[in-house]
């Protein structure tokens, strides 16, 4: 616990206020793809079949979507940015390491989507350690508590 107090102290200390702007960008882009995966669910069927887990596809079909809305909102918000980015790290850890990997790095078939799974799991380690920063609704939430 103190190791996690340490580094949430350093990085309220070394927060520009420029990457708040880069965490909204982030759960734009998230809630964005949230709505392509909820247009476009015959796609992700389709990608989940050719990976052995035809049990899990409506599943995780829903995970998905949910967690992309849901946590696109509260990352843009900067609401519980660190339990919304929770939800999002499996779903990118698998979009890089297992489906988007084998077509390979900079590959024109699959539109560069390897590369952008890859930014926004960056992204999203980043924003777990320096949480939502100044343009928050919890720096709000925590500068007004009795509102």
């Amino acid at each position: 616990m103190n190791a996690i107090t340490k580094i949430e102290s350093w990085a309220d200390r070394h927060h520009p206020q420029w990457i708040d702007f880069l965490r909204i960008l982030l759960g734009l882009f998230i809630l964005y793809k949230g709505v392509l995966f909820i247009s476009n669910t015959g796609a992700l069927m389709d990608l989940m079949a050719n990976k052995d887990l035809q049990f899990f596809n409506l599943g995780l079909a829903h995970y998905v979507a949910f967690a992309h809305l849901v946590g696109g909102c509260l990352i843009a918000l900067g609401l519980v940015t660190r339990f919304a980015i929770l939800f999002q790290l499996p779903i990118l850890f698998v979009a890089v390491f297992f489906v988007n990997i084998e077509a390979g790095f900079l590959s024109i078939s699959n539109n560069l989507e390897f590369e952008m799974s890859l930014l926004v799991l960056i992204l999203l380690l980043v924003f777990l350690v320096y949480e939502s920063g100044k343009f928050s609704l919890d720096n709000y939430m925590k500068e007004h508590p009795r509102w």
